[in-house]
């Protein structure tokens, strides 16, 4: 619920240089635009360029997600071009930053903890969990400590005999630290591997082996401590939900709330909330399963900065429990602020 009483100063921090800049922009397009629906001042600010003026706003923020991830080169261009993750001089005087950053310093707790550092409040989780949440070989040794299922797992490199022993074929290599399943690929056979494992080396020296999962995509938002409706992503084409598939018009049909036995809703829901936990997270975040053929959830991953565009999953699935994405966007700032408050 908008609090009509308070306008609040909010900078909305995206882009920056990561894989996922295109996806980050999309989110920060919306973010602004929402809460300004709800009353608030709001500047823009581009982690790779600072704070836009109004010209560049309306272009930058109207670009479209393209169907990869951008290049290197063009992202060294963007390095190059006065990158400064935290742009202290365009923060001041906010109240709260709200982070719709995905992938790289802006997700994996650098920003976190400059921020932190600076007594600067900001959605989303803390530098610590961010970090870990992040680290997807690191998440998922938590996950089985908290009792949460997850696909067996190989870090590179690994002998064929213990691919053979522990995961088997199919196989899905992924970097350990990228989100949007940027590097990741579906392994049928040996020989595809070594293909594969260079492929993801290309955005992270670290390379996950993980035993493929067959069956529905499922998952879940996580807002304040309570787990959103359950959501459905319905694959049109291929057997993973990659980058692609994601971003662009028509390639898989998301549905909330999924069509689901009571009891599996409630499973997929309490494990959210159980992943939540075990990495220490707050505010909001959103995982991800696969539910198999037998009817067991498995947790592929986290989301701690979830994709924030108005159908994105997370607000889609607030949207299916009644909260608009301009008054989600607003409560995910409020959190943020009711954080810091409990700690002063």
């Amino acid at each position: 619920m908008s609090d009509t009483r308070t306008q609040l100063r909010v900078a909305v921090l995206f882009g920056g240089a990561s894989e996922e800049r295109d996806v980050s922009v999309a989110s920060g397009a919306q973010v602004v635009k929402a809460l300004r629906e709800q009353g608030h001042e709001v500047i823009a600010v581009d982690t790779a360029r600072g704070r836009l003026t109004a010209e560049a706003e309306a272009r930058l923020l109207e670009a479209s997600v393209a169907m990869a991830p951008p290049d290197a080169q063009s992202l060294a261009l963007i390095r190059q071009d006065g990158y400064n993750v935290l742009p202290t001089s365009d923060l001041a005087g906010v109240d709260v930053v709200f982070l719709a950053l995905h992938g790289g310093t802006g997700e994996d707790g650098t920003l976190q903890a400059m921020l932190d550092l600076a007594g600067i409040p900001y959605t989303g989780s803390g530098h610590a969990a961010s970090a870990i949440a992040m680290d997807k070989d690191m998440s998922k040794r938590l996950f089985l400590a908290a009792g949460i299922p997850t696909a067996p797992w190989l870090m590179a490199p690994a002998g064929a005999e213990d691919i053979d022993r522990h995961l088997g074929y199919p196989l899905v290599v992924k970097p350990n630290k990228q989100g949007s399943t940027v590097g990741l690929s579906v392994v049928h056979r040996p020989a595809e591997l070594d293909v594969a494992i260079t492929r993801a080396q290309a955005f992270g020296d670290e390379v996950m082996l993980e035993r493929f999962v067959a069956g529905r995509e499922i998952t879940v938002g996580v807002l304040d401590g309570e787990a959103l409706p359950v959501g459905e992503i319905v694959l049109t084409r291929d057997d993973v939900f990659d980058y692609e598939a994601k971003y662009q018009a028509g390639a898989v049909e998301e549905i909330f709330p999924a069509d689901l036995p009571d009891a599996i809703a409630r499973e997929a829901q309490a494990l959210a909330l159980r992943v939540h936990g075990a990495l220490k997270l707050s505010g909001y975040s959103r995982s991800d399963f696969r539910l198999d053929a037998g009817g067991r959830l498995w947790c592929l991953e986290v989301n701690t900065l979830p994709g924030m565009t108005a159908n994105s999953l997370l607000p889609k699935a607030a949207r299916a429990a009644g909260i608009a994405f301009p008054v989600l966007c607003e409560r995910i700032c409020r959190i943020a602020l009711a954080k810091v408050s409990r700690k002063a």
